[in-house]
């Protein structure tokens, strides 16, 4: 028997790590040559790594969450033989972004409390005496309940059976607890939402952060989207998204500082002449910003038709490392959750993050064509900035959103060149 010493491919350029984030084997498990060893995670991807040989595990590197150097030991293999192959050095198959969702432990049952043997006399606050067991007797004094106020079975004592009927009557009475006791849970933060922490921490920590809103009057903007979605055909349906994508298009040019990159070791901010729009989307594994790339060279229905392909791909983890990544402005929107306002982080090295809240319907004052004012009911929604303040100013983000503002609430201009 021989010894096989695995070590951590080069999985992509400028790669010097990775994390484990799942491990497929154990020590003592048999393995065939391209079974499935173990998930790691780069900056870029989620990256399955398959074994070179046959043979026995009998080590492996580290737990899950542990980051692992390239050219180091990943796993050991006992093969047949007396001479093993030298260490892999080869590069892994190409990264395969695969986020894989952390499992949550299912909270525990609680048994229900058991009926101590002795019974006891309890005098109700009527006066009337109450024959019940001592967990009975303390149940009904946790919940509140006056156990002469309890119907008991037949042959007079209150037992468990009988308090759940009482509860279940008085539903409404406010003697049910707020909600069931759980078990605390201690889980680990590995994978991507490990990296989502670490990125959020060095953008708050680095970036001096101010954010700015301003309401916007979106009534006319959705009965356009009405119009152009019932004539839309075999076209996606167009959400606010694409509209919203069109508007900051047509702005940035004006506002170079914006659509920005700065790398602040080396002190130079790169302002792009491409809109590469990041789009935060929620996964059931944590935040992914897929991209979509040159955002002014496509239309809405262009538009429209990416961003559900690529929200699709990030969540079901077909994602690819190039579309994952790039971004020179992210937009981030909670859709119908999206509050009043927000204050959104920015996407470091990226300098500003734009925000789209939450439509609500409100009485206005507005021109009624002959010089006065009247009511009506108007459809609103507010739009956050975050910006770096080393980078773009508290004017030039104002001013930018101002035009914005002026795209949305007159759309006849969103669509012209």
């Amino acid at each position: 028997m021989a010894k096989f010493t695995f070590n951590m491919p080069d999985v992509g350029e400028g790669v010097a790590e990775a994390e484990i984030v799942e491990w497929m084997v154990k020590v003592g498990d048999t393995v065939s040559e391209d079974q499935h060893l173990v998930d790691v995670m780069t900056d870029k991807a989620t990256i399955d790594i398959e074994s070179p040989v046959d043979g026995t595990v009998t080590e492996v590197a580290g737990e899950v969450g542990d980051v692992v150097a390239v050219g180091s030991m990943l796993l050991v293999v006992e093969i047949e033989g007396e001479d093993a192959p030298e260490a892999e050095e080869e590069a892994s198959p190409a990264p395969t972004p695969t986020p894989t969702p952390e499992p949550t432990p299912e909270p525990k049952a609680q048994p229900a409390p058991a009926e101590a043997p002795i019974e006891a006399a309890v005098e109700a606050s009527s006066g009337a005496k109450v024959l019940a067991s001592p967990a009975v007797r303390q149940r009904a004094r946790d919940l509140g309940i006056d156990l002469g106020e309890v119907k008991p079975a037949s042959d007079g004592r209150v037992r468990h059976a009988d308090l759940d009927q009482f509860l279940a009557y008085n539903a409404g009475a406010g003697f049910s607890p707020a909600g069931a006791k759980r078990e605390d849970e201690a889980i680990k933060v590995i994978g991507l939402r490990k990296r989502i922490a670490a990125n959020m921490s060095a953008a708050k920590r680095n970036i001096p952060h101010f954010t700015y809103v301003e309401e916007c009057d979106v009534t006319d903007l959705e009965a356009m989207r009405s119009d152009l979605n019932s004539a839309r055909g075999s076209k996606p349906k167009l959400t606010m998204m694409p509209l919203l994508i069109t508007a900051f298009c047509k702005v940035l040019p004006s506002y170079p500082m914006i659509n920005a990159r700065f790398d602040d070791e080396a002190g130079v901010v790169t302002r792009h002449g491409s809109v590469h729009l990041g789009m935060a989307t929620q996964t059931g594994n944590g935040l992914m910003v897929p991209v979509i790339r040159d955002a002014q060279s496509r239309n809405l229905w262009q538009l429209a038709s990416e961003i559900t392909r690529l929200a699709g791909a990030a969540r079901d983890g077909s994602a690819k490392s190039e579309e994952l990544s790039g971004s020179t402005l992210t937009l981030t929107s909670l859709g119908p959750l999206g509050g009043v306002a927000t204050t959104p982080v920015i996407n470091r090295p990226e300098v500003a993050i734009i925000g789209p809240n939450r439509i609500i319907e409100r009485p206005m004052f507005v021109s009624d064509g002959m010089g006065g004012e009247r009511i009506e009911k108007r459809k609103l929604m507010n739009i956050s900035i975050s910006c770096d303040h080393r980078v773009v100013d508290g004017y030039d983000a104002a001013s930018f959103i101002q035009e914005v503002k002026t795209l949305i609430e007159t759309p006849v201009l969103l669509l012209s060149d």
